[in-house]
């Protein structure tokens, strides 16, 4: 299978396998008139099978939150076909609107104007609390 290389724009790579739909999601991909490739269980040394998004024009990403829905993700920026830099997304301080609180008491639940904002409350275990009734977020990362 031969997916074309970009001239301008992003290569998110080491997606987990079965993953890059919610990056898709996440990042609305499907609003954007360009070319994207999304590539599902790409054989992987490292990890077995992997997932990559190539996407052929340049945009504005929180990396970091990313990192959230998958912290081994890499993002290749791409400039005329040329990879400039590598991130290595890290777990941000907060996160919105990447999941939503399940405390049916929480006013996010009640409220449907107000934004679901989580807190990092334990970077080494990667835990998130709502910042309105402090309930623990699902575990996202696998």
């Amino acid at each position: 299978m031969n997916i074309d290389s970009i001239k301008n724009g992003l290569v998110i790579d080491h997606i987990k396998a079965g993953k890059s739909m919610d990056i898709y999601h996440y990042l609305n991909l499907e609003k954007l008139d360009c070319q994207i490739a999304i590539i599902k269980n790409a054989s992987s040394k490292r990890m077995g099978k992997k997932d990559i998004i190539k996407i052929d024009t340049e945009l504005d990403i929180d990396v970091d939150a990313l990192g959230y829905i998958d912290k081994n993700i890499t993002v290749n920026f791409i400039k005329n076909g040329v990879k400039v830099k590598k991130v290595y997304p890290d777990l941000p301080d907060t996160i919105t609107d990447i999941i939503k609180c399940s405390n049916p008491r929480c006013i996010t639940s009640i409220e449907q104007e107000i934004h679901h904002i989580f807190k990092l409350t334990d970077r080494e275990n990667g835990v998130y609390r709502c910042i309105y009734c402090e309930s623990l977020a699902k575990e996202h990362n696998a």
